[in-house]
């Protein structure tokens, strides 16, 4: 009698399915470590470009102080010819259906850095270069809270010459600057001046206030905003932005915006178009010597709270704001809040320290603790920044 011995394979058809499944675990371990190698290149070619723009960067500025210090041997003088020719190049006319301003190539890509007030609700944009060229241009970030804004041009239509930005922090009062752009649509038009002060602040939308603001002697004057402030060393410091006039033009005072404040901004600007800032929620008034003897403070030194946005950060950190409107030197003024004399260990003595420590040091969803002055008793009051709303 014959059996048909069915459902039970030969030992010899069971050893290359062994086989066959060896050889299929191989090959996809191979595939998933070579797409695990793709993936490993195509980051570390990532990094390496980064790495080289850092050094073409690096390369561009050893170059320009090497001109310069040759410029300086050669003719023992201040090298603001030597810099102008550098830096030329890289400064832009700005129109736009409302107005004209100035403004400076950022990168090889074609970011060119501007004034916000330059573009403000404007419906086209055109760019034109020294050399002629003349192209359309599209904004790719703003930020009204420290008037600064990204526009993009087409990088085929002419050689783009980007600047080297320095560090407006290593600027000293006296230092020689140099603004650079088109008064009046005068342009390619340079003035000299120095550093007449530091740390000042201007107005911002919603009553905020743009900080690390650079004071200058050099001429401003309207269709120099957007332009850059450039150092003895051929760097953009700033970037120029207001004048105060009775008349409307240069009276000897003008202001920019620091360099550092725009490196902070310009990778967010680029990669979302906004730049958020860290945000608290308070309003009120620094401390002076009439406050100060109202309330019982020892010096007349600190913020004092006048009102607490509800919902805020400060709202929810148990900040109070006043609660009795009294005449102090003239001014009817809201007593009874907090007094905020510290920021993370960082003495407030009015409300400059205040946004200067937080902007510089701070993102939206950091803790920052707050020391304060309550009914005559120093607390500490814990405090996770917001997110600044939009201007409205």
């Amino acid at each position: 009698m014959v059996y048909f011995m069915t459902g039970q394979p030969s030992v010899s058809s069971s050893k290359w399915r062994y086989v066959s499944i060896f050889v299929l675990i191989i090959l996809l371990a191979n595939t998933g470590i070579f797409i695990m190698g793709y993936f490993t290149v195509q980051n570390q070619l990532s990094s390496l470009q980064e790495s080289l723009n850092d050094q073409r960067q690096q390369l561009q500025d050893l170059q320009q102080q090497f001109n310069i210090l040759n410029y300086i041997n050669q003719t023992w003088l201040m090298p603001w010819p030597e810099i102008y020719n550098q830096v030329k190049h890289s400064v832009v006319l700005i129109q736009t259906d409302a107005g004209l301003g100035s403004g400076f190539v950022y990168d090889s890509e074609g970011h060119v850095v501007t004034n916000y007030h330059v573009i403000e609700d404007a419906v086209t944009i055109q760019v034109t270069f020294l050399d002629g060229n003349i192209t359309d241009a599209s904004a790719v970030g703003v930020d009204p809270y420290s008037d600064i804004a990204i526009i993009k041009v087409d990088s085929s239509v002419t050689t783009l010459f980007p600047v080297v930005i320095g560090n407006s922090s290593e600027l000293n009062v006296g230092e020689p600057v140099a603004a650079i752009g088109n008064p009046f649509g005068l342009s390619d038009t340079i003035t000299v001046g120095v550093v007449s002060a530091l740390g000042r602040d201007l107005e911002a939308p919603g009553g905020y206030l743009i900080v690390d603001v650079i004071q200058v002697d050099a001429a401003i004057n309207p269709g120099n905003s957007g332009g850059p402030l450039v150092n003895f060393k051929g760097q953009v410091v700033g970037v120029n932005t207001a004048i105060i006039s009775g008349s409307g033009t240069f009276a000897g005072v003008g202001f920019a915006i620091a360099s550092d404040t725009v490196k902070r901004e310009l990778p967010d600007l680029i990669a979302t178009g906004n730049y958020v800032h860290p945000w608290v929620g308070i309003a009120g008034l620094d401390v002076n010597l009439a406050i100060a003897q109202h309330i019982g403070l020892e010096k007349p030194q600190g913020f004092l709270v006048t009102d607490v946005v509800p919902g805020g950060p400060a709202d929810s950190a148990g900040l109070q704001g006043g609660n009795t409107s009294v005449l102090i030197g003239g001014q009817i003024i809201s007593v009874g809040g907090d007094v905020i004399v510290g920021a993370d260990g960082h003495p407030v003595r009015r409300l400059n320290d205040l946004v200067v420590f937080t902007e510089r040091n701070k993102r939206p969803g950091d803790h920052m603790p707050l020391t304060i002055i309550r009914g005559g008793r120093q607390l500490d009051a814990d405090l996770t920044l917001g997110e600044r709303p939009p201007p409205s």
